[in-house]
């Protein structure tokens, strides 16, 4: 039996229970994990509210630190004892340990705490897919300026401290002076408060009318216009997110003007195989051993107190990585 977070149905944090659930047989392809630490993500509150909806009863969560207690047959990257992270599908992280598919699950390096490693593995690699792998089609080179918004999130810090690790100049935006503040000393080269000036003109006031090439923007509904206007001819609006709400939909003739593109992503697409997703492991793994990405763990939950966790997200209160000690 393992303590798991469940929701009987979709809603706010109150929705969030936890259940003593029956662990299954180990089977061929699956690991069984204890876990050490856990990451809360955004995607975790939309998977709650029915926003992303799955079929009810759902054990939220999709990323945990821990070491393995058990190895189904056909599973030859992973031992018993061995440290790992994960931050793939199916959901159910928000427990103390369960039985699961041993595909995208990695080794995770000594020198790597549980507890960065549960803070990173989500975040990490959606930054490195969107740093690496989301390329406008004049491609990026060092000394190019990036807009990234709601920089001082989990991704965004990450984001920020890799941007300047490839040479780029990212623009970062958000909600207070303390988060400016954070994005700057995390590698931003800029940053900009969007309550209280207008990112879209800041934006053009550095690039000195130009437009950035790309704009990463997990905001959604509140950003997309003013993303859109920020991007030069032939620039790449990659949404992967919807912190505001999803954006409304639009005609593709409002990209014309620029002849610009855009494009929907999402992390588990790029983690469809197991060789995909431990080259992107291996680059994340590789930067934060390097140092030059520090993981910033600056909320710490208790797995029973995981609805405050939650409000503190949704209310915007948190910076960098949140984590739940189970």
């Amino acid at each position: 039996m393992a303590m798991t977070v469940q929701i009987a149905q979709f809603g706010g944090p109150e929705q969030m229970k936890l259940v003593d659930l029956p662990l299954p047989p180990v089977q061929a392809g699956q690991v069984h994990v204890r876990h050490k630490a856990i990451g809360v993500n955004f995607i975790d509150v939309y998977h709650r509210t029915g926003l992303y909806p799955n079929e009810l009863p759902l054990a939220l969560g999709m990323e945990a630190a821990g070491e393995v207690l058990a190895v189904g047959p056909g599973v030859e990257h992973l031992r018993v004892g061995d440290r790992v992270a994960y931050a793939t599908g199916p959901m159910g992280s928000y427990t103390q340990e369960r039985v699961m598919p041993a595909q995208n699950v990695c080794r995770l390096p000594d020198e790597i705490s549980f507890e960065t490693g549960a803070a990173m593995m989500l975040k990490g690699l959606t930054a490195q897919y969107l740093l690496k792998k989301c390329r406008p089609m004049e491609g990026l080179e060092p000394g190019d300026h990036v807009l990234f918004h709601a920089a001082a999130g989990g991704v965004g810090l990450i984001a920020c401290q890799w941007a300047r690790h490839l040479g780029l100049q990212l623009i970062a935006t958000a909600g207070t002076d303390e988060k400016c503040a954070l994005a700057l000393a995390n590698g931003a080269a800029h940053a900009i408060n969007y309550r209280r000036e207008d990112f879209v003109a800041r934006v053009q006031e550095i690039t000195q009318g130009q437009g950035v090439k790309i704009v990463y923007d997990s905001v959604g509904k509140d950003t997309w216009e003013g993303s859109l206007a920020c991007l030069r001819a032939f620039g790449l609006m990659v949404s992967f997110g919807n912190a505001s709400g999803p954006v409304p939909p639009f005609a593709p003739a409002v990209l014309a003007a620029k002849s610009l593109f855009v494009t929907r992503q999402t992390l588990f697409t790029h983690t469809s195989s197991r060789q995909r997703t431990q080259a992107m492991a291996d680059d994340l793994f590789a930067v934060v051993q390097q140092g030059a990405v520090n993981i910033h763990i600056e909320q710490r939950f208790a797995l029973q107190d995981v609805q405050q966790a939650h409000q503190a997200l949704e209310a915007r209160k948190t910076t960098g990585s949140t984590i739940l000690l189970p």
